[in-house]
């Protein structure tokens, strides 16, 4: 993803597309059926006019379009996975224009990139060639004369392509989700935990497309009063915010909820947020946060009693590296088969086409599930709310509301509680996050002297047992990934790690991991921050971090 004005530079956009068309096989691309749309930012009905005009002159036999070109990213993949049109015909691949939880505007960003056939992003084979090609490319095709297409009016256009007859299918964004959400999800369940007096909900769609969802789900299939979304109209700049579904970003959520700096007083027993394409979530209770990392443990562990879909049993489950522990102590607990993988929905994509995981998640605020080979921020959500009804189906006319504060608690007293952080320190100098790196991993050949300096600095922080670069072989293909972030394990459980992130337009991001496990549960309810704090000390001074950023605090900590 880059920003908007790279995008519209002449002949950019096309050049990346042909790139793509030429580094798919024939049978992709030729007669094909292509899905295009995305999370409605500011040039993405552009970006669609252009792509279909390309796909037919490339041979592709029709496209479908979602309407107005509002398709979540998870909605693209069980579009592409589930959705048979008219003539019988199934979807070979997608291009998804979003740049995520990135803003939009004119000034703002902007992304596109392919799936393929099972729903799930490019590997890594694929996006090579498409680079290569972006740096070769001398030509692409276009059928000019090709009319644009109303993408505001459901229905198909028919047009005599380059190749011959060539569709543009308009149809309804949210259907298809609806219909695969109703199959893994007990609907009667969750209504009436959402219509009972107790139970009180809020979900804010941060002006992205999750909106488009929203309240077809919440409001006409479950019941909730239309005053519980908020910010769920979809706009090409997200309303001039930032489309995160964080504690910093979320802000009139985390209010919302009682919590931040002017908390309302009476906040909802549920509350939940989504980024701009809506494969992100973020979950609250009342005035209580839930980590990513412990959500998806949750998830995990109560899946098979709450969730219909996970009736017969889990094949496994699996996170980022990144991610807290927690979901290894549930994968224990229940015997379960456990993956730790790289950063990148893709590698959870491999493990579910190989039937090995049914659940996973990252700590950065997405969760999901076989369903799809994409993260799914609206499923979490559907996930949580049957959790919640399958604990007070006997409590929602009398007795005490199991809260979402109550369900994280028990899991602490049943798996111990993993105290977790991440400081995101954003747009830093690209050269000074690299030298950075490099400095931690020079550290890692004597750990005795890691150990010292640690000591030098807090006296009650653990030893540092073993210190790498973390690398991935993938069970599926074998394929193995280096350099995947730079990780201090420590001889308590406790860990540090470093990463640096390509997700923002300009300079680098530098993420700092603080993860640190308590299994005494008389130890469990401690703020995290406070418990985290000798930790945090360490890193920073073990990284130098102000000194090669020159920041003196992140831009945002979740």
């Amino acid at each position: 993803m880059f920003s908007v004005k790279v995008f519209t530079q002449p002949h950019y956009l096309h050049n990346f597309v042909q790139s793509t068309f030429n580094a798919l096989s024939a049978e992709n691309v030729k007669g094909s059926t292509l899905v295009v749309s995305g999370d409605g930012r500011y040039y993405s009905k552009d970006a669609i006019q252009i792509i279909i005009k390309m796909a037919a002159a490339n041979g592709v036999r029709r496209v479908w379009v979602g309407q107005n070109g509002l398709l979540s990213t998870p909605a693209v993949s069980a579009v592409v996975r589930e959705r048979v049109g008219a003539d019988g015909s199934k979807a070979n691949g997608a291009f998804i224009l979003t740049a995520s939880h990135n803003p939009g505007g004119p000034n703002e960003d902007f992304g596109i990139k392919y799936n393929m056939g099972n729903g799930g992003p490019a590997p890594e084979g694929i996006t090579d060639k498409i680079f290569e090609n972006t740096k070769t490319i001398k030509e692409y095709f276009i059928a000019e004369g090709l009319p644009d297409v109303d993408i505001s009016a459901i229905g198909v256009s028919n047009f005599s392509g380059p190749d011959g007859q060539f569709d543009v299918d308009v149809f309804d964004s949210s259907s298809d989700y609806v219909k695969l959400m109703k199959s893994i999800f007990d609907f009667q369940s969750i209504q009436k935990l959402i219509t009972s007096p107790q139970f009180s909900f809020c979900y804010d769609a941060l002006h992205g497309v999750a909106g488009a969802y929203a309240k077809r789900i919440f409001v006409e299939e479950l019941g909730a009063k239309e005053s519980s979304l908020l910010n769920c109209v979809p706009k090409e700049d997200f309303g001039g915010g930032h489309p995160d579904p964080n504690l910093t970003y979320a802000k009139e959520l985390v209010a919302r909820m009682g919590l931040g700096k002017n908390p309302d007083s009476n906040p909802p027993e549920f509350g939940a947020a989504a980024d701009g394409d809506a494969d992100r979530n973020m979950i609250l209770g009342k005035r209580f946060f839930v980590t990513p990392s412990d959500s998806v443990a949750i998830i995990a562990a109560n899946a098979v009693q709450s969730i219909p879909y996970f009736s017969s049993g889990l094949k496994g489950v699996a996170r980022s590296m990144p991610t807290s522990a927690a979901l290894d102590v549930v994968a224990k607990s229940l015997n379960l088969k456990f993956f730790e993988v790289p950063t990148g929905w893709k590698f959870f994509g491999n493990l579910m086409d190989a039937g090995l995981c049914s659940v996973c998640g990252e700590e950065s605020f997405g969760t999901g599930s076989d369903h799809i080979r994409e993260k799914d921020g609206i499923w979490a959500v559907l996930a949580w709310l049957s959790i919640l009804a399958h604990k007070n189906k006997d409590n929602l006319n009398s007795g005490t509301l199991v809260t979402v504060e109550d369900i994280v608690k028990q899991h602490w007293a049943t798996f111990g509680r993993h105290y977790y952080t991440r400081y995101d320190y954003e747009n830093v100098d690209a050269g000074a996050a690299k030298e950075l790196m490099a400095h931690l991993v020079k550290l890692q050949s004597s750990i005795s002297d890691i150990n010292e300096t640690i000591k030098g600095i807090r006296s009650d922080v653990a030893n540092v047992a073993s210190a790498d670069e973390f690398e991935y072989k993938d069970p599926v293909d074998g394929s193995i990934s280096k350099h995947q972030g730079i990780r201090y394990l420590f001889e308590d459980g406790s860990r540090l790690v470093f990463r640096l992130s390509g997700t923002g337009s300009e300079g680098a991001t530098i993420r700092l991991y603080i993860e640190q496990y308590e299994k005494d549960s008389s130890k469990t309810g401690r703020d995290s921050q406070e418990a985290l704090a000798p930790l945090v000390e360490v890193a920073l001074k073990l990284s130098k971090m102000q000194e090669f950023t020159g920041r003196s605090a992140p831009t945002v900590i979740t």
